[in-house]
């Protein structure tokens, strides 16, 4: 029978083998240490915060804005058809609001009426005119017969005058003589002051038919007011968009210069109110990222448009008088105009006033920083 191997003990190390613990760190070096890790954060901090401001100038002082088109009529009358709804979609040219025409088309027949009225006076003047100077032409020709006459009459007197000394004639035939040359000359006066008389009625003739003309004009004039003034019984749109703030119902009375309803157009814009420390750098055609507070997830790319020249308190209704004494220097803001770059379907979500956050990229964006555009 074989005998079974002897088991074999684990090897056990001595105490005095076994390493001792590490001594602890003195406090100067972990606070050292401590302080290091603490710079190193506010170092990280500072450059996540104040690097970013170095390329890119950033406010939520801004909005969504748009060029609304306000709705308004021209003539008083009521409201016959209305052919939108809110939030309606139109394009430019569509038929919005009709009002009832009968009033102007009233007007309108009226106009026509004095119209022809007119040109029927303006025929009247131009036919006294071709009267008048018949007249003058036949009372001419009479003046010349008178002239004519008192030539003879002065030739008899002559002839006779000239054998009344030999006793030729009569005294009484020379006497006739002369009465028949005053009385031809009292002809052609008299002949002369109907020329002159029937010249006077000519121009005044002529003067009749300029105001006859004139009111001709009057008369189309009205007439062509009073075709607009029916036309605008019609009002169309004059921008494609959509209908915001209709404050109109089909039969209520309208005013000229009452807003019925707005157009907000289909061309968005953003007006970023950035402070005047901020724009130093800034310059048209920069880019800009545009987030929207309504859609967290949107980001929007557009670029700088224009710079608003002067702060918006300069154009406030009460606008600050600083030369009065009471001057508190205070950051005043500028508004700048941002063009969308190709929004897409995001029209569809955004509104005119709603807020949003603009980053404008004053500068290239350093690659090394890690940001994402």
């Amino acid at each position: 029978m074989s005998e079974a191997p002897p088991v074999q003990k684990p090897a056990t190390t001595p105490p005095s083998a076994v390493a001792p613990p590490a001594p602890p760190l003195p406090d100067n070096r972990r606070w050292l240490i401590l302080g290091i890790l603490a710079l190193i954060v506010l170092l990280a901090i500072a450059a996540y915060f104040l690097v970013p401001d170095l390329y890119e100038k950033q406010t939520d002082d801004a909005y969504i804005d748009a060029h609304l088109v306000s709705v308004i009529p021209k003539v008083p009358a009521y409201v016959q058809t209305l052919h939108v709804d809110d939030n309606s979609k139109v394009k430019a040219g569509d038929l919005l609001v009709e009002l009832d025409p009968r009033d102007y088309v009233v007007q309108v027949d009226l106009a026509r009426a004095n119209v022809a009225a007119a040109v029927g006076k303006l025929e009247e003047a131009r036919n006294q005119v071709a009267v008048a100077d018949a007249n003058i032409g036949q009372q001419k020709a009479e003046l010349d017969v008178a002239h004519a006459n008192a030539k003879l009459a002065v030739a008899n007197l002559a002839r006779l005058q000239s054998v009344s000394d030999v006793r030729a004639v009569s005294s009484e035939r020379v006497d006739e003589g002369k009465a028949a040359a005053d009385g031809t000359r009292a002809s052609v006066s008299a002949a002369q002051v109907k020329v002159d008389a029937l010249q006077a009625q000519a121009t005044l003739a002529r003067a009749q038919v300029k105001t006859a003309e004139a009111s001709v004009a009057q008369a189309q004039a009205m007439l062509a007011q009073a075709t607009l003034n029916l036309s605008y019984t019609k009002i169309y749109a004059t921008e494609s968009g959509s209908v915001a703030n209709k404050s109109v119902e089909q039969g209520n009375f309208v005013q000229p210069g009452q807003t019925l309803l707005s157009i907000v157009p289909d061309k968005l814009y953003v007006t970023a109110n950035y402070k005047e420390t901020q724009l130093t750098h800034v310059r048209p055609g920069q880019s800009v990222t545009i987030l929207v507070d309504a859609f967290p997830d949107l980001r929007l790319r557009g670029h700088v448009d224009s710079i608003q020249r002067g702060t918006g308190s300069h154009f406030a209704l009460l606008p600050p008088e600083n030369a009065t004494g009471n001057f508190v220097k205070v950051v005043q803001r500028v508004p700048v105009k941002i063009e969308l770059d190709n929004p897409g379907e995001a029209l569809k979500l955004i509104s005119p006033g709603m807020s949003v956050e603009t980053e404008i990229f004053v500068r290239e964006r350093p690659a090394w920083l890690g940001f994402g555009n």
